[in-house]
């Protein structure tokens, strides 16, 4: 099977505290498919840093992919509004990030990235969650733990309100 050109990534970031016990989740999308559901557990961080490595560690998934084009959703407005240049990038830990994701983004045909209601991303909050709640059970040295792999169409918590139509 061949990689879609175009992959839609619904990221999120969650920090039990602030800072606190931090994870990841990430649903990848082609369509209505759900190609791939990332949950990872990052470490104390604060939420602003679990969403730059949520972006991270989509666009490092989509260059591991092939894809060329990548749209990212997210309900973070800071987040959305950096990586646009609406805002600036100030905190010194965040520049580094937003750095790092700028050269990533930088690498693909296009991009891009659009907030959303946090209503539509319920798939990538539950990963993020479950980063932090089962977080002995999905740490790796080598990386995130790919969740589980999935049509959209099947009953998946990670699909349920990520897109409306």
């Amino acid at each position: 099977m061949s990689t879609p050109r175009d992959v839609s990534f619904y990221i999120d970031g969650s920090s039990l505290g602030n800072p606190g016990e931090a994870g990841v989740g990430i649903v990848v999308a082609s369509g209505d498919d759900t190609l791939k559901n990332i949950s990872a557990y990052i470490g104390r961080q604060t939420n602003n840093v679990a969403e730059y490595t949520a972006l991270v560690t989509a666009l490092e998934e989509a260059l591991a992919m092939k894809c060329r084009r990548v749209r990212v959703f997210t309900d973070s407005e800071l987040l959305q509004r950096q990586m646009t240049g609406v805002y600036r990038v100030k905190n010194e830990a965040i520049k580094t990030l937003h750095e790092r994701a700028m050269r990533l983004a930088n690498a693909f045909e296009a991009f891009a990235i659009e907030r959303i209601p946090r209503e539509m991303n319920k798939g990538a909050d539950k990963l993020a969650r479950m980063a932090v709640k089962y977080r002995d059970k999905n740490t790796s040295q080598n990386g995130p733990v790919v969740a589980r792999q999935r049509k959209a169409r099947e009953e998946s918590p990670s699909s349920t309100g990520q897109r409306s139509g």
